[in-house]
């Protein structure tokens, strides 16, 4: 199991724990922001944020042509900032106490980040905001080296929770990684770039456990795919999940996040908000996390191949193929 897959599964697990619900996130935006905030902490806050996410971010997975990743600092015009720290030449500074104004600005530049998929990151603020804000936004769009036909396409049986409906549904014959383990069915997608998408598709239900084991595909196989199109977006506080998960000193009083500035400073709270589709051309997919901070080739026409109906609930999994780092990790329980 890699550090990707076992951060991706624990993650999904408390995040997502409804089985009939539409859910998408970002295994990678959300490392990647708690990945600034280990630089700027020190002591217990540093080694629990080791303990999740150490090695979890491989610099092969940045060097892809159709992927663009952008870290930001916000931080407060009076919050005196440590030189040394990594994001030191993308800080953006602001007067904090027009909260109105930041959540403005910082929206705006997640969305010019994402291709406005993702418009409106921050909620309104209840109060001023106090401290910083690390964001990490990122955007992905390639193309699968096999398309789909978009002649094929049509309406076809889903077993959906509360009764089967008619959704969209693609479908290509083609030499993709194929395995089944442990109740699960696996097809790799390749896409450009080194991206492959992940169709993982339960003997029963999404209700049965994921293992690594499933993340593992072997050799290309023919297979006959049917596969709806899908398009999910989903949004997430993530503090109690991260609480859940043993992170919780940078949420308290006794947090230290030194190395960002001399002044006292904890997490109030972690804003993540993912979007992918999935079409006959290819994948789109935009991500985007805040962590607030306060003071204080063409494959060979396969023969007999394999069929995969997915026709009921499945995950979708959206990694760099050859770090395994998981850019997108979404649900689909309704098409």
């Amino acid at each position: 199991m890699t550090d990707q897959t076992t951060f991706a599964l624990d993650l999904h697990r408390v995040a997502v724990p409804d089985p009939d619900a539409n859910a998408c996130w970002s295994p990678f935006s959300v490392a990647s922001a708690l990945a600034l905030v280990r630089e700027a902490a020190r002591g217990k806050t540093r080694d629990e944020l080791d303990q999740l996410i150490a090695g979890f971010v491989p610099e092969d997975a940045l060097d892809v042509e159709d992927l663009a990743v952008a870290n930001t600092l916000w931080a407060d015009d009076t919050l005196p900032l440590n030189p040394g720290f990594s994001l030191a030449s993308s800080v953006r500074q602001a007067h904090f106490a027009d909260a109105k104004t930041v959540r403005k600005r910082v929206n705006a530049d997640v969305a010019e980040s994402t291709r406005n998929l993702i418009p409106e990151l921050l909620p309104p603020p209840t109060s001023p905001y106090a401290g910083a804000i690390i964001v990490n936004a990122l955007y992905l769009k390639v193309g699968w080296k096999t398309a789909f036909s978009a002649g094929k396409t049509k309406p076809r049986l889903f077993h959906a929770p509360g009764g089967d409906v008619e959704v969209p549904t693609m479908k290509v014959t083609a030499l993709l990684g194929y395995s089944r383990t442990e109740g699960w069915q696996t097809i790799a997608l390749p896409a450009r770039s080194g991206v492959e998408a992940l169709v993982l598709l339960p003997d029963e239900s999404l209700e049965q456990p994921l293992h690594a084991a499933a993340f593992e595909v072997r050799d290309s196989t023919a297979i006959a795919l049917s596969l709806p199109k899908v398009d999910v977006r989903e949004k997430f506080e993530l503090r109690e999940t991260l609480e859940q998960l043993g992170v919780g000193t940078m949420f308290s009083p006794d947090a230290d996040l030194g190395g960002l500035s001399p002044d006292p400073l904890f997490v109030s709270a972690v804003i993540h908000e993912a979007v992918l589709r999935l079409d006959e051309k290819g994948l789109e997919g935009a991500a985007a996390t805040a962590v607030v901070k306060s003071r204080g080739a063409s494959p060979r026409k396969p023969v007999d191949p394999i069929a995969v109906q997915v026709d009921r609930p499945f995950l979708v999994a959206v990694r760099h193929a050859r770090s395994k780092a998981i850019y997108f990790l979404a649900q689909v329980a309704r098409p």
